[in-house]
């Protein structure tokens, strides 16, 4: 069951969907400044006395990556006086590998249904690269499932409600792509029909960690292991596969330049594994927030406080 916040600056009383908007604000504002300073702190030290080569930049990403989630601890822990149980370790690595199954296969779904209708070829090339395609996919997936997840989400329910706060969320995250090479509205819609999956397993687990897994292995499998276009971009690159839209082919059967992920296979895929894992969430919660009372008794163990957020 998800914490959504109940005390400190998400008390009751008047004006509580203002200050969840403002702490919202705040959040999202903090978090990216703290990764890329953090990074770009990191990248200037190794410099110093090496070359910034591929792997220097994956440390950078790590580093800024742990930063932002010890960061969110210590706001969650003083800003909102209580444990961070979305953040807790108990069961993480196995909620990782499940989002990370899930994500992967989702997309190579999508690309294996495309390659046997004709609409995207694929072949074989020499492997040149892995550590920018790990930093890209593991930076797409803890940033912007932090974001978009406990932050924009999250705060969104504890002001609006859980519906309203699904389909703004989903709708933000579309929408923040349209600036992606290549965009346009039927490549954010098929990411917003996506969205029912990161979201859903945050419902299911009321932690974050499948949903990290998801993103960053949906990326990595795309861009990677198939050679895809990530969003319109190719920064995850560097895999044994080149995947590329079939000559005369629509976009919205290949994805075009924008990648597999905005094709009509990937909108379909995409609803589906969204209403499942949603379901699986209605289903164990009914799509509730945690009372106050459970919160309290949470064993101090299974959740992450400020000195354990950067471990």
């Amino acid at each position: 069951m998800v914490e959504i916040g109940s005390v400190g600056v998400l008390s009751p009383g008047k004006w509580r969907w203002l200050r969840a908007m403002a702490w919202m604000a705040v959040l999202c504002v903090a978090i990216v400044l703290a990764f890329n300073g953090v990074a770009k702190a990191v990248q200037w030290l190794i410099a110093l006395d090496l070359p910034l080569d591929p792997r220097g930049k994956l440390a950078a990403a790590i580093a800024g990556c742990i930063a932002i989630l010890a960061l969110y601890c210590l706001a969650v822990r003083y800003g909102e006086r209580r444990p961070v149980y979305e953040l807790s370790l108990r069961g993480a690595l196995s909620e990782l590998l499940l989002g990370m199954a899930a994500g992967a296969g989702a997309i190579a779904v999508v690309i294996a249904v495309q390659w046997a209708l004709g609409w995207v070829t694929i072949e074989s090339r020499s492997i040149d690269a892995v550590a920018i395609a790990l930093r890209n996919s593991i930076r797409s997936g803890i940033l912007e499932e932090l974001v978009l997840r406990l932050v924009i989400f999250r705060l969104l329910w504890r002001a609006f409600g859980v519906w309203p706060a699904l389909g703004l969320s989903a709708v933000t995250f579309g929408v923040l792509h349209l600036a992606n090479p290549d965009s346009g509205g039927f490549a954010a819609m098929c990411l917003i029909a996506g969205e029912g999956i990161g979201i859903g397993f945050y419902l299911l687990t009321g932690r974050i960690w499948a949903s990290i897994g998801m993103h960053a292995a949906w990326n990595f499998t795309q861009g990677w292991i198939f050679g895809a276009i990530v969003s319109g971009t190719t920064e995850i690159a560097g895999g044994p596969l080149a995947l590329r839209p079939a000559t005369g082919v629509s976009e919205a059967l290949s994805g075009g330049a924008f990648g597999p992920e905005a094709s009509l296979p990937a909108l379909i895929v995409s609803l589906i594994a969204s209403a499942i894992v949603l379901r699986l969430a209605w289903l164990r919660h009914g799509f509730e927030a945690a009372p106050v009372a459970a919160l309290q008794i949470q064993p101090a163990l299974q959740s992450v406080g400020p000195a354990a957020g950067g471990a």
